[in-house]
């Protein structure tokens, strides 16, 4: 998956004026759910993203794939069960991204057992056949065994459940690869400028800047699909400047620690939190991610801030479960999302996570909301509703049984490179070479192989999108990323043809972003 091959592409298809049949933006989660759903069915697909791929929110999720204990006890069921089906799926579509994990919730009152043990139960029920595994109530004994780290005074006992885990931005990485695969054509870093309209004002395509050239382009499209997830409502606008308002932005922040404070292999979920979250501790990559918060923003921004206080309500959460409370000097990294929920009444953390699709006046199909879980599942009913509004060829969805670009039914032996599947296989022949196969950092397990593949074979321009989201060293450790930023950017410079001056900039720019990942 190169970019000169596919900015190449779209300019063959804009000479010869044929339009697409879909033109996407947004290359988050929603949008290359939708392009890898299209181009299976055999459509021709273009996808453009303003930055890189995963930029926003689909990079800064918990890392979980679940069907949502908290919508559960919300009541809304048909959202649990289809998040469970999708979880499933996700699992038995790309085993080498998507892995089962034990989650045990303490109980500390006498009531906390039975109450959190019925419920978990009816979860088990709705998953049905897709289910992880069975819940089960624990002794003291059994909750501090799967739980070392927990506190134990007046700790009477636990129970454990199972749900799914993930690297985000990984996977989103191989659901472009995967559409690439099929013949659709993905381009970061060439923001879309506005919308194009037939003679019956009818929207037939859109413009678009290739940020690297600066050079402009036309691209014809039978319909086009919003998928820009937070950032829905701005492109709605380029249709009509006087559509109201769709969606409402709420940040969640995530703590990252040393694996110590959590220990063993099984996640803490505490039920209820001051502000009407669950909040997770999970382990993850070598390393403890603590989160979630609900704070509602006025308006979206791509590199949100973590607020104070937000800061300590994880902190402080965290050390009434844990039996080395962490303090602010422990956190390694603090990383931002934020979700897009479709405008309703009440608390940003009761909106409903559903997703929505909506068709303006212009013909402008816009597909937001939903959470990560579900995006195959959001994807189908997008592209099924781009067939009837650009009379498409018809063909059946096929994502149920699809496998994303590097399956690998056994992926554990490999290692940290566990995460690229079967393309490990490449990166290790990379790294025969043995200035490739040195770490980047003697904290992380990243090698030099894996930013030449990046550049190589994933689309990856820049020292941030290196270390944020093809590898994870941002959001393990800002400090340790920084101090891989001048070797990351040299390897870069050799892939893309970068002079040193290039190399200069990309390390001050990333230096300056990293700083807003640490914790002061």
């Amino acid at each position: 998956m190169r970019r000169e091959e596919m900015v190449r592409r779209i300019w063959e298809r804009a000479e010869q004026k044929g339009p697409w049949d879909m033109a996407v933006v947004g290359g988050g989660a929603t949008g290359m759910g939708v392009a890898v759903d299209a181009a299976s069915r055999g459509l021709s697909v273009v996808l453009l993203e303003a930055h890189d791929f995963g930029k926003g929110t689909s990079s800064r999720s918990t890392k979980l794939v679940h069907g949502g204990v908290r919508y559960l006890e919300q009541g809304n069921i048909p959202l649990v069960m289809s998040a469970l089906k999708e979880r499933g799926l996700m699992r038995q579509n790309a085993p080498h991204l998507v892995h089962d994990l034990a989650f045990v919730v303490p109980n500390y009152s006498w009531w906390e057992a039975p109450f959190y043990g019925i419920g978990l139960k009816v979860y088990d029920m709705l998953a049905g056949k897709y289910g992880f595994g069975a819940s089960k109530l624990l002794s003291k004994e059994e909750t501090l065994e799967r739980l070392p780290a927990l506190e134990p005074e007046e700790l009477r006992g636990g129970v454990v459940y199972y749900d799914g885990q993930f690297d985000d931005a990984r996977l989103l990485i191989h659901l472009g690869m995967t559409a690439a695969d099929y013949g659709a054509t993905l381009v970061n870093y060439c923001p879309v400028t506005g919308l194009t309209r037939d003679a019956e004002d009818y929207i037939n395509g859109l413009t678009a800047r290739d940020e690297e050239t600066g050079e402009t382009f036309t691209i014809a499209a039978r319909t086009v699909v919003n998928a820009t997830g937070v950032f829905t409502d701005e492109v709605r606008r380029m249709a009509d400047p006087a559509a109201e308002q769709l969606v409402v932005t709420s940040q969640g922040i995530h703590l990252v620690f040393d694996r110590s404070f959590l220990k063993g292999d099984t996640a803490l979920m505490v039920p209820r939190t001051s502000d009407g979250r669950v909040l997770f501790v999970i382990p993850w990559h070598g390393h403890a991610v603590a989160g979630t918060t609900d704070t509602p923003l006025d308006a979206p921004s791509l590199e949100p801030r973590p607020l104070d206080e937000e800061i300590e309500f994880i902190l402080e959460t965290a050390a009434r479960y844990l039996s080395r409370p962490p303090s602010r000097a422990d956190v390694l990294a603090v990383y931002v999302g934020l979700r897009p929920l479709v405008k309703g009444e009440g608390k940003s953390s009761a909106l409903s996570r559903d997703h929505v699709i909506h068709v303006d006046t212009s013909g402008l199909l816009t597909i937001t909301g939903g959470k990560w879980t579900t995006y195959r599942h959001m994807a189908e009913d997008c592209v099924d509703h781009a067939i009837t509004l650009g009379k498409l060829k018809d063909a059946p969805c096929i994502t149920k049984n699809l496998r994303i670009h590097g399956y690998l039914e056994d992926s554990a032996a490999l290692g940290s490179l566990e995460v690229y599947g079967s393309d490990a296989e490449a990166i290790q022949t990379l790294a025969r070479k043995p200035r490739l196969a040195a770490r980047l950092h003697p904290e992380l397990p990243y090698i030099a192989a894996e930013v030449v593949w990046a550049a190589r074979a994933e689309m990856a321009r820049t020292v941030e999108d290196v270390l944020a989201r093809h590898t994870r060293a941002l959001f393990l450790n800002a400090r340790a990323a920084m101090e891989m930023a001048e070797a990351t950017a040299k390897l870069l410079a050799a892939e893309l043809g970068r002079n040193e001056t290039w190399v200069a900039a990309q390390v001050k720019q990333f230096q300056a972003l990293a700083e807003q990942y640490r914790v002061t």
